[in-house]
């Protein structure tokens, strides 16, 4: 066990480092090594034991999934709004059906082509933010609107493992079956999250002052396995409850703290299972349906680049928007390796629609950073093909489209009214208005915490968005151009053309910040305008303010220890320390002072006199030690 989890770890190590030097997602690196690792490369597996890996496998399966959710929030869902749902739902819908026909079509049968839909209709999370964040496009909007996307992806292919698994268990497509499936799933999620909410942030909350990061980490991995084994005795599958414990844990005032402890763990063993994932590829039979996965990846690009493209636009998203979220979207990533081997594990696919799977994913992800770029030759060729009837039409959608989900529109204060409403009616009944009110104070601990630290109210920013402007959040670094310089001298609007909003400084907020105001290293500043100008912001903001001349000055002035003896005829010699003005006139200062007899004193009395024969430790810039050396040698 130990030699298998050795050459496991130390060739998907190497990988990985190798495909980071090359710019690529390291998951390819670990899928890579699988094949090294496995029985199909190299002719015999360096692996003793594949039941051991297959094993830890699926335990990186629950720590992925339980890590997702850490990063979703059901609120989240509730303020992506119609962007993400009407986009994820014209992807996901027309992903499964293009999918779906895909397979009839190479001849498969029912059950492999229902589970190749299920794979080709969610993207990668992990590899969409890597590569807008390796492209500098963070801060853009269109980034925000695949996060939405992602999110209701994400929650959806939860379902749909739950509603293949019952599908491939009795081999048939009923539609009761189905909506009862639904039913039931949402009521036990509905359950657990509301319980969950209940009872854990309380816990937390009450025993925090003993919850070092040993014992949190412990304990939430503690709650996640015990979720796990809640819903395998309630008929679902483990991963379900690895991501319901988690979407709980994520709405904690402790949720950021517990998902940077549990990161390392889900490494490990997510590493595992990509790795286990390439021990089942076989390259001959990649060479032998070279067809199915040129085809199954053209119609992933095109699938996703035409969906994604159009379910944003019809969402109210402008073109550009809508064009630089479809292809960015053009990849399949974890959860397609995930159902791939659920369908194994049931018996229900052949063996060859796995390596076919996989084979498309690691295309896609490799293509994915150059098929963004084409979102703006695309949005070229459209604008100048465009009637102008047309372009008029879209921006007229555009704008009544984006009116309409304004929170401070008719439709949504009356919603909250209602909700309110609701809330007080059933809060009436004996006995739950305590557990609501627990209920309801847990639930937006963690809101409560992040709006204090916000750096513009939410209705601001949705005003923004609304005018084709951005807000981002941008740390100046301490290598700046901007670092310690007042904003009246940097001229920010003509050079970037962005508009800072807020500073925040520590629990400082410095709103609307005038000329005389001053930058400062590791500053949050909140910035307004285009993308286009806050990418220029964020690049200067990040920019290496030191030169060469600039880097040697930086080291002239770096404060050093040195040490002189005083002479004879010196003008220090009968002279105390307070009245030898050393710090006034070379800006040193005296640390310690070395008598024969007397040996060491450090940090001597300001009143001591200074005598013959007497070393003198300074403390200061290299220049100013050096001038004081040699004025005394020179009277010497």
């Amino acid at each position: 066990m130990i030699q298998d989890l050795c050459v496991i770890m130390l060739t998907a190590g190497i990988t990985s480092l190798l495909f980071k030097l090359f710019k690529q997602p390291v998951v390819l690196g670990y899928i890579v090594a699988g094949m090294l690792v496995g029985p199909h490369v190299l002719g015999e597996s360096w692996v003793t034991n594949e039941e051991n890996v297959s094993t830890w496998g699926e335990i990186g399966v629950l720590f992925l999934l339980f890590s997702l959710g850490l990063e979703f929030s059901f609120k989240k869902l509730i303020k992506v709004g119609s962007t993400a749902l009407i986009g994820a739902g014209i992807i996901v819908i027309g992903m499964m059906l293009l999918g779906f026909f895909t397979g009839i079509l190479l001849g498969w049968d029912t059950m492999n082509s229902l589970f190749l839909g299920g794979m080709l209709c969610m993207s990668s999370t992990t590899i969409v933010f890597k590569a807008i964040e390796e492209a500098g496009l963070r801060t853009h909007r269109f980034a925000g609107v695949c996060f939405g996307i992602l999110i209701v992806e994400d929650l959806f292919a939860v379902v749909l493992m739950v509603l293949l698994t019952s599908i491939a268990v009795k081999n048939e497509f009923e539609g009761t079956e189905l909506l009862w499936q639904i039913g039931k799933l949402l009521f036990y999620i509905l359950i657990w999250f509301v319980l969950g909410i209940t009872i854990i942030p309380t816990f937390l909350k009450n025993f925090k002052k003993h919850l070092n990061n040993e014992t949190l980490t412990i304990f939430s991995i503690g709650l996640c396995l015990g979720m796990v084994l809640l819903a395998v005795n309630s008929g679902f599958s483990s991963a379900l409850g690895a991501f319901i414990m988690g979407s709980v844990l994520a709405e904690t005032v402790e949720a950021e703290r517990i998902e940077h402890l549990v990161q390392p763990v889900k490494n490990i063993f997510g590493a595992i299972f990509f790795v286990s994932v390439g021990m089942m590829i076989d390259p001959s039979l990649l060479a032998q349906y070279w067809l199915p996965i040129t085809i199954i990846t053209l119609i992933v690009i095109g699938g996703q680049i035409v969906f994604g493209s159009f379910g944003t636009l019809l969402s109210g998203q402008p073109l550009r928007v809508s064009l630089q979220t479809g292809f960015s979207l053009v990849q399949i990533g974890e959860f397609a390796f995930i159902i791939a081997d659920l369908g194994q594990k049931l018996n229900v696919t052949d063996t060859s629609l796995y390596p076919i799977v996989v084979a498309v994913s690691v295309i896609t992800t490799f293509l994915t950073p150059y098929i963004m770029k084409l979102a703006y030759p695309a949005l070229s060729f459209f604008e100048h093909h465009m009637s102008p009837s047309t372009k008029k039409m879209l921006d007229s959608y555009t704008t009544k489209r984006l009116s309409t989900t304004d929170t401070s529109s008719p439709w949504k204060r009356n919603t909250k009214r209602i909700a309110k409403l609701l809330f007080l009616n059933i809060s009436m009944a004996p006995g739950i208005n305590q557990f609501l009110r627990f209920f309801n104070n847990n639930l937006y601990a963690r809101e409560r915490l992040a709006e204090s630290k916000r750096g513009l109210e939410k209705e601001t920013e949705n005003t923004l968005l609304n005018l084709e402007m951005n807000v981002a959040e941008i740390m100046v670094q301490p290598q700046s151009k901007f670092a310690g310089k007042a904003l009246k001298d940097i001229n920010l609007r003509s050079i970037t053309g962005a508009n800072i909003v807020r500073i925040i400084r520590g629990g400082i907020n410095i709103n609307i910040p005038g000329g005389s105001d001053i930058l400062y290293p590791y500053d949050r500043v909140i910035v307004a305008g285009t993308d286009s100008d806050i990418a220029s912001f964020q690049k200067f903001a990040e920019m290496n303010n030191v030169t060469i001349d600039e880097e040697k000055q930086t080291r002239d002035n770096t404060i050093i220890i040195d040490n002189f003896t005083i002479k004879e005829h010196s003008t220090l010699s009968g002279t105390s320390i307070l009245k030898s003005k050393i710090r006034e006139h070379y800006e040193c200062i005296i640390v310690g002072i070395v008598r024969p007899l007397d040996g060491i004193t450090i940090n001597p009395n300001p009143n001591i006199v200074l005598h013959n024969d007497d070393i003198l430790i300074i403390a200061g810039e290299k220049q100013k030690i050096m001038k004081l050396i040699s004025t005394q040698e020179s009277y010497s």
